[in-house]
This record gives structure tokens, C-alpha cells and sequence, in this order.
């Protein structure tokens, strides 16, 4: 990639062409949980570059407005959440979820300002654990697609939130990277002679596999892309693969490969050109993993490895993710705990917008490949003035799976839906 190719893919501020495709669905703005309760603190939200504050008020009612204050540019966020809206400390304006204002107590009771003022309100959805904004044409909001881990219940949904020093679009190429799991995370996920597929304890993710080298086969989907990573299985090598397949759902939700215990799915959203907000959801119709299990598994608790309102990491670049060079003579793969925090060291490490010019690809990045392809057409075609088509995923398209399937079976054909 070239260096104008590179930021045409991955700068989303102000009028970027990527930034406007971004604004073409429904980004996550923070978990339900960051405001469970009526009158509840408010929490800071930037996407796309743009400073806004969530809040629930006293109805129960979510709102998503402009950080700043329309009077003074004072910041909302230290506001008081009472009385079914947001008021500002400075002079004690007052705005609904809608953004009308509802009390200017510093103008007189006939001033021709209280008739017309507002601020900015964004159109807000609550759905699977997560508050959702959309950031486009707010006259036109595209219709609310619930997303698929809402068909589970809520106690059978657990979400991991971090933050990632770097942009959004080396995250979600690390997501769709099916080849480094079996290096990087290798403590994490070690081979295993008796399991027959992904098989999750409370410390590790048994595989029927020790290959490292897969071989990778991409299908273009209306939705973005699925892509199989087929390796030689321990177990009858010579008449089964063991396959694990990803989807990449336009512009930034990576459904990875299950376990027998949860699904997965990350969404890597962009906060600004240099930052984005990592999630992973692991869930389960009927089976699951505890919101608390999942964030200790993925050493993401808050208050402990991530700040509970920031959310950036106790590990991380500036104590160089607290590596125990002890443990990786032990026989620890990495010495950093956790696999995101593994990720993140690797991500962050590239800066904090990865000049692809210089990379060189392999075999076993397909995927990557592919994703680059996509998002520069879909970039190019919001330089363009076009939209881009994002038609989302829905219970219609194939999931991801894996697990050992007869070298006769074409791995198109696993995994598909009932009719």
C-alpha cells in the first residue's frame, strides 16, 4: 500500500472518506452497563473524533448529546443528571435526551432564546449490552438491526472493553488473523490430543491442532467477507482438516472462530485517527460464560486491569504490558497476561497508525489482503460521494465455526442454516 492508500483506509476524522462509511451504521457508544441506573454519571463517548456524553435519565431514558454545551462550550460531562435531563454546571442550562433545552435558568422567563434553543442529540438505540449511535444523517437513520449475540439472554452475555492506543484498522488486521493465534497465543491456546475441537477450560482453549502454517481460502460475502484457515489435525491427518472460519463484517466486527462453551464476536471501533475502543463478546444461547469469568479470562476486569471509566490498560506500553521474562523461561510463550493485552502489545507496537508501505505479505495473509481491498473500495467510493452498501450480517448467513470436518466436505458447506 502506498502512503496516500494508507490513510485513505484508515483516518476517519472530520470529512475522512473512511469516517463517512463509519457513519453509514450503528457504532457501539458505550456498555448498557456504564449507565445502568436513572440519573445515573454520564460517561464521555468519542467516535469518528467527535466528544459526546451518554447518559440515562430519570425515566430511564437514554440520551447521547454534544459533550459541549451550545452556550459556552463548557463540557456536559461534569453536568447534573436529574429531573429527566442533563444540566451544565456553568449556568445551569438543562437538555433532554432529545437535546431540547429545558431550563436556561440564567435567561429571563420570556427570552426569545429559550423558545429555539437545543444542542445536538444523537439517535440512540439499546440492544445486547450496549448503548448504539448513529452518527450519520440524523434525518435518516438507517434502520436498527439488533445485533446477533442479542438473541441470547443477558446473563448469558458477557463483554470485554478496552482501550487500544493505535488505530482502529491494525486491530481489526489482527482480529481477521487467523495465523498468529497459533504462535502468539500459544500458552493461551495449546495443542491437545483428546479434544476434537476448541474445547474452553477457565485458563485455556484446548486445540485439536499443533499446524501453524494455515492455508487460507477467502469468499467475498454481501456483508464483507468469510474465510476458512485449514490445518492438519493430530488426530487421522490424512483423511480430516481442522477448520476454523472468520467473518468480517463491514466496517469493523470480526466474527472469530467458537468455542464449545461461547460464541465470539470483537468489534474494533474507531474513536479517533490513533485510538479505538476494543470489545469482545463471547455468548451463548444456553450455555455461556459469566461477565466476570470472561473479564478475568481475559485479564480486562475493571478497576483492576483496566481503568473503570477510561478503560485503557494496566498493561501497557510504558511498563512494556508488564512482561515476565521469568515466565517465558518457564515456558510461557509471551510473559504478558491475557490474550487481548498480548494483541495490544503487538498492535500498539506499530505505532499508532502503521505505515503498510513497508510491510510484506504472505501466504497466510489472505485475509489481510482481502480486508485492505474492501475498506479502499469502500473508502473510495465515500471520496466519491457514493455510500457504500453495508447490509450488516443476519441470522440468514452462515456463522463461524471449527472443527474437524472429512477432507471431502467443502468448508463452504459447514455451518449453514437451517432452510
Amino acid at each position: 500500500m502506498t502512503p496516500e492508500q494508507n490513510d485513505l483506509m484508515c483516518r476517519v476524522e472530520g470529512g475522512a472518506p473512511m469516517g463517512r462509511v463509519m457513519r453509514q451504521v450503528w457504532l457501539p457508544a458505550c456498555m448498557s452497563e456504564e449507565i445502568a441506573e436513572p440519573d445515573s454519571a454520564p460517561v464521555r463517548v468519542r467516535l469518528l473524533g467527535e466528544n459526546m456524553v451518554a447518559f440515562r435519565d430519570t425515566s430511564g431514558r437514554v440520551g447521547i448529546l454534544d459533550e459541549q454545551c451550545p452556550h459556552r462550550r463548557a463540557s456536559l460531562y461534569y453536568g447534573r443528571n436529574e429531573g429527566c435531563g442533563l444540566r451544565c454546571l456553568y449556568h445551569g442550562w438543562k437538555f433532554d435526551v432529545d437535546g431540547n433545552a429545558v431550563d436556561m435558568s440564567s435567561e429571563p422567563a420570556g427570552a426569545k432564546l429559550r423558545e429555539s434553543m437545543r444542542t445536538r442529540a444523537y439517535p440512540v438505540q439499546e440492544s445486547g449490552g450496549f448503548v448504539w449511535v448513529w452518527m450519520g444523517d440524523p434525518a435518516a437513520p438507517a434502520p436498527f438491526m439488533p445485533p446477533v449475540w442479542s438473541a441470547a439472554p443477558d446473563e448469558r452475555i458477557a463483554i470485554v472493553k478496552m482501550h487500544a492506543a493505535c488505530n482502529w484498522a491494525q486491530v481489526l488486521e489482527g482480529a481477521i488473523d487467523s495465523a498468529h493465534s497459533s504462535s502468539l497465543h500459544s500458552t493461551n491456546m495449546p495443542t491437545a490430543t483428546d479434544v476434537s475441537g476448541s474445547t474452553a477450560t477457565d485458563s485455556q482453549w484446548l486445540r485439536p491442532s499443533a499446524d501453524k502454517s494455515p492455508r487460507l481460502q477467502v469468499d467475498r460475502t454481501p456483508y464483507g467477507f468469510r474465510y476458512a484457515a485449514i490445518r492438519t489435525p493430530i488426530r487421522d491427518p490424512g483423511t480430516q482438516d481442522y477448520i476454523r472460519t472468520t467473518l468480517y463484517i463491514a466496517p469493523f466486527t470480526v466474527m472469530i472462530p467458537p468455542t464449545d462453551r461461547y460464541k465470539l464476536i470483537q468489534m474494533l471501533v474507531p474513536i479517533d485517527d490513533e485510538n479505538c475502543m476494543f470489545y469482545w463478546i463471547a455468548w451463548h444461547e444456553t450455555q455461556g460464560i459469566s461477565a466476570q469469568a470472561w473479564r478475568s479470562f481475559c485479564g480486562a476486569v475493571p478497576g483492576e486491569d483496566v481503568d473503570p471509566v477510561t478503560f485503557e490498560k494496566v498493561r501497557n506500553a510504558r511498563n512494556n504490558y508488564l512482561q515476565d521474562r521469568a515466565a517465558m523461561k518457564a515456558g510461557d510463550f509471551t510473559g504478558i497476561y491475557g490474550i487481548p493485552a498480548q494483541d495490544m502489545a503487538m498492535w500498539e507496537s506499530m505505532g499508532p497508525l502503521a505505515d503498510r508501505s513497508e510491510d510484506r505479505l504472505g501466504s497466510s495473509d489472505k485475509a489481510i489482503f482481502e480486508f485492505r481491498k474492501l475498506a479502499l473500495s469502500m473508502a473510495s467510493a465515500a471520496a466519491e460521494g457514493r455510500v457504500p452498501n453495508l447490509p450488516g450480517f443476519t441470522a440468514r448467513d452462515a456463522p463461524s465455526f471449527e472443527q474437524l470436518v472429512p477432507k471431502t466436505v467443502d468448508w463452504r458447506d459447514v455451518g449453514k442454516p437451517a432452510a
